[in-house]
């Protein structure tokens, strides 16, 4: 297992570089001159390249580091659970939350927040580690909204740049966001195995991350509130509404639902099945991170050839079915269920570009976060409830993985129904375009 590891990571990385490269190639990117801006954008980026780091070294070794203070399996969904409804709730009143206290303020609560998260993981105090997994949760929902709210906010508002640039600086975290977990996979093996510092190495050096990155928004970072007062009860009565009035919501966001609480129950279980083996871990995580990278570049290039968003959700889920089937039949054989977990993670490469795609077609915008807080509690219950009920019956990860291709086969079910009301609408639209011009 460990050569292959190694031998993967380097076909998949030339592959990687090679399908960017001819991405590049045949639709080069045009860059924004404007000096003010480029300085802007630089400053956003830095912090967020940061944290981004600080967020992904604590992923390669968190089962082991549980694992390795001697703890349980049934002691470690419970962590597990722990993180997701605490990212949940989170999730919810983060919206309320950089409003009230403004976003700046958000950001390096975060930032000291995630500190102690990673702080805790020196203790192998069974309640700390509880608290340490209830505040990474909440960090990680802070991560994943303050940071774009607060961007947003002065790009538009006050330095009255562009709107259309806006997709050049997000396309650049979202880029930069895979070499930096790739990087990150790597830099963990090179602390726990290489230099044997231990599982627990990896959350230390998170911590100066996050340092320099509160340090940089405390110091230069302008504070902003939004120009929007939000109201928790009527932005979720919103939601609801949009919801109901419209199928293609409610699929949408029960595909999200499905497909993603399968990623969280495969975060928790690829460890454990894996480790008999013996492989190493952080290569194994950067493998999974450039499969999601060209499951990303595939996306595009169906793209360019006329591919519909949801036609690659449904191409996406489809795979990974497949994916998820091979890991049942093969759970007990973890060199043939590695090369599953890397066809479901290029599945997931394509799944979250065209699922962006298809969310920006059809979610009304400035509801957008109060319909995605709708499917967040569901895709967050149903993958606690997987691994709580499920882990620690006799057959194990078969079982869970079984679970876990029923869901995404109905996820693949849900998207062929949105794929066929996709097409209706847009026959519809056509129609009325051709009377039009009559």
């Amino acid at each position: 297992m460990f050569i292959i590891a190694y031998v993967s990571f380097i076909v998949l990385l030339g592959g990687c570089i090679l399908l960017h490269h001819y991405m590049f190639k045949r639709h080069p990117q045009t860059s924004i001159n404007n000096p003010a801006f480029v300085t802007f954008q630089r400053g956003y980026l830095l912090v967020y390249y940061l944290a981004i780091m600080a967020d992904w070294l604590q992923g390669p070794y968190l089962y082991k580091l549980y694992s390795h203070y001697g703890f349980l399996e049934p002691q470690i969904a419970v962590l597990y659970v722990c993180g997701y409804a605490s990212n949940v709730l989170f999730s919810t009143f983060t919206p309320l939350m950089t409003q009230t206290f403004g976003r700046k303020k958000v950001i390096i609560f975060f930032t000291l927040v995630y500190s102690v998260c990673c702080i805790t993981k020196i203790s192998r105090v069974y309640g700390v580690l509880i608290v340490g997994r209830i505040l990474g949760g909440a960090s990680t929902a802070l991560l994943f909204a303050a940071f774009e709210a607060w961007y947003v906010h002065e790009h538009v508002d006050t330095n009255e740049f562009p709107q259309e640039w806006l997709t050049d600086t997000f396309s650049k975290s979202s880029l930069a966001s895979g070499i930096i977990a790739v990087t990150a996979g790597v830099l963990t093996e090179i602390l726990t195995e290489w230099w044997s510092l231990g599982p627990v190495a990896p959350f230390i050096a998170a911590i100066p991350f996050l340092v320099a990155a509160g340090g940089i928004v405390l110091s230069q970072w302008a504070e902003n509130y939004g120009t929007s007062k939000v109201r928790f009860k009527p932005m979720c009565m919103e939601g609801l509404k949009h919801i109901l009035s419209d199928v293609k919501v409610l699929l949408i966001g029960l595909a999200q639902s499905l497909v993603e609480s399968v990623v969280c129950v495969f975060v928790f279980l690829w460890t454990p099945v894996l480790s008999p083996a013996g492989p190493p871990l952080g290569i194994v995580f950067a493998n999974f991170m450039v499969s999601t990278m060209i499951g990303g570049v595939v996306c595009s290039l169906l793209t360019i050839h006329q591919w519909k968003p949801p036609q690659i959700l449904l191409l996406a889920t489809s795979l990974a079915s497949i994916a998820l089937f091979a890991a049942v039949v093969f759970a007990s054989h973890p060199r043939v269920s590695y090369l599953a977990y890397l066809v479901l993670e290029l599945c997931c490469g394509m799944y979250f570009s065209s699922m962006s795609q298809a969310r920006k077609e059809i979610l009304p915008e400035p509801h957008h976060t109060a319909v995605l807080n709708w499917f967040r509690v569901p895709l967050n219950l149903t993958a606690a409830l997987v691994i709580l009920l499920l882990h620690d019956t006799s057959s194990g990860a078969p079982e869970i993985f079984s679970v876990c291709t029923v869901l995404m086969g109905t996820a693949a079910v849900v998207i062929g129904h949105f794929v066929w009301k996709y097409k209706q609408t847009e026959a519809e639209s056509s129609d009325k375009v051709d009377s039009a011009d009559i």
